[in-house]
């Protein structure tokens, strides 16, 4: 979906999203499944999740907007080491012109929705977005107006919630000092 679509939104409260996890973060993620992966399945999800963000990079680099709750990055998946690298990574990140990262710290107070991670695809005419629900049974795809429409305003409400791109970036450096 990534690869045709215009625009990203991403909301995650638990997870730093996939397209901006660093390879060790990622690791660390999939070593930590159930049931377990054997080695090969890990470093091949690793490659794959990897690869997926080439979108990020290419001519025609999607536009992507990620909000992510301070509990994802207060998680320190991976230990120390490997938080710290990820904290950098998307404090680099956000830098990029085509991408924000904007934080949702714990003294917001209530912030609609469950958790569950969100991504709202663009098309490149509307009626090819689509909005994409992580669930543990796999991921469901929502196409309809209706659904749309919701999520949307949904993803506008998280996005008042969050501080802004500067402050989220001193936020996240803020946590990589604390470990």
């Amino acid at each position: 979906m990534e690869h045709h679509s215009s625009a990203m939104r991403i909301a995650s409260v638990i997870h730093i999203p996939g397209l901006l996890q660093t390879a060790d973060h990622a690791r660390a993620l999939f070593l930590g499944v159930f049931p377990p992966l054997t080695p090969p399945e890990v470093e091949h999800r690793v490659s794959h999740r990897i690869k997926r963000q080439a979108v990020l990079y290419s001519e025609q680099s999607v536009q992507l907007s990620a909000v992510v709750h301070e509990a994802a990055l207060r998680m320190g998946v991976g230990g120390p080491a490997v938080a710290r690298a990820q904290y950098k990574h998307l404090i680099a990140m956000s830098a990029r012109d085509n991408i924000t990262v904007r934080v949702i710290p714990f003294g917001a107070g209530t912030f609609p929705g469950s958790g569950q991670p969100i991504v709202y695809f663009s098309g490149p005419v509307a009626q090819l977005d689509t909005v994409q629900l992580d669930t543990d049974h796999g991921s469901e795809f929502l196409v309809s107006t209706a659904h749309l429409a919701k999520y949307r305003m949904f993803l506008d409400r998280l996005d008042s919630c969050a501080l802004g791109p500067a402050g989220s970036c001193d936020l996240i450096a803020r946590i990589e000092q604390d470990i």
